[in-house]
């Protein structure tokens, strides 16, 4: 059903309402969805790696070749990044059907908008009696776009193909406190995590991120988690994602990174501060919560290099023997 304002002796004061209704709601619901990217972590022009599947290069439209410009492309690359595309590469569903294939039953799309500009017929007419330029009323469309990997029958070429990871840049001293601490470490995917339950770590690849001196950042964050363990040093790790016991939890984690990085002489480029800042804003009404989450963190960190400590003890009681 096509919904309609009331036309005016012009007929354009209704649509012209109406447009200005449907640009307001666009834009309100893209930018809502950009704003829940943020708070769901998933902010792929800060996150430090990428997936281990895809580069984060600019999206493009697998039939045209053209490139996706401003807002398309945040939103494109928050979807490969929440739903684990492999490629960069997208469809509307005409153009797969175009192409010999179809999208896959009960695949559901990812909303993209175009910008455009229109001259009412009003605006027209008022141009011509003042002998003046019509002005043009921007406006935007939504498209229903797909991810290749969304598609089936496809020519071959249109399918993006993994590329291989480059070597790991080792740090050696930080490879040998992460072995000592002894933690179950799993490495893949695009998610780094600690999970309490099950006392595990897991990481994205080393190479995966885009500067890989990040990668050992992030390893000390999940491992800061991981000293909160009730058989290490018992912090409370209950807290669901957006509770302030979330939060304080985050920030011990995030400043026992910066703790150790630092006395193993690291130095990651995202910054901890950035981090820290975006914490502090849940928790301002407790302007006491720096000052613990920083004590919390400096034992966090020294339990965590007094394994490193005990290694290079019997690495050396080793090569006296």
């Amino acid at each position: 059903m096509r919904r309609t304002g009331k036309r005016s002796a012009s007929g354009e004061v209704g649509r012209s309402k109406w447009s200005e209704a449907q640009r307001a709601s666009l834009y309100s619901e893209i930018t809502d969805r950009i704003i829940a990217d943020q708070e769901g972590g998933c902010v792929p022009w800060v996150k430090p790696w990428g997936s281990a599947k895809a580069s984060l290069g600019l999206p493009k439209n697998a039939a045209t070749g053209r490139s996706y410009s401003g807002i398309n492309i945040l939103i494109l690359w928050g979807a490969v990044i929440e739903h684990g595309y492999p490629g960069q590469s997208w469809l509307t569903f005409r153009q797969a059907l175009a192409l010999g294939g179809n999208v896959r039953k009960g695949e559901h799309g990812t909303t993209i908008v175009h910008a455009d500009r229109f001259i009412p017929k009003s605006e027209k007419e008022r141009a011509k009696a003042e002998d003046a330029e019509p002005q043009a009323i921007p406006f935007l469309k939504r498209f229903t776009v797909f991810n290749v990997a969304q598609c089936e029958g496809l020519p071959e070429g249109l399918y993006s193909q993994p590329e291989p990871l480059p070597e790991r840049e080792i740090i050696p001293h930080a490879e040998t406190l992460v072995r000592a601490t002894g933690a179950d470490i799993r490495i893949g995917g695009d998610r780094a995590f600690y999970m309490p339950s099950a006392d595990f770590i897991q990481l994205p690849p080393q190479p995966a991120f885009f500067e890989q001196i990040n990668y050992y950042r992030t390893c000390f964050h999940e491992l800061g988690h991981w000293s909160g363990h009730p058989t290490r040093l018992a912090r409370d790790l209950s807290g669901s994602f957006g509770t302030k016991l979330y939060a304080r939890e985050e920030l011990v984690a995030e400043i026992t990174a910066a703790f150790t990085c630092s006395s193993l002489g690291i130095t990651p480029t995202v910054r901890h501060a950035d981090y820290i800042a975006s914490w502090l804003e849940v928790l301002r009404e407790d302007n006491r919560a720096i000052f613990r989450a920083a004590s919390l963190a400096s034992k966090a960190a020294d339990f965590l290099l007094a394994f490193q400590a005990d290694a290079e003890i019997k690495m050396r009681e080793g090569i006296a023997a």
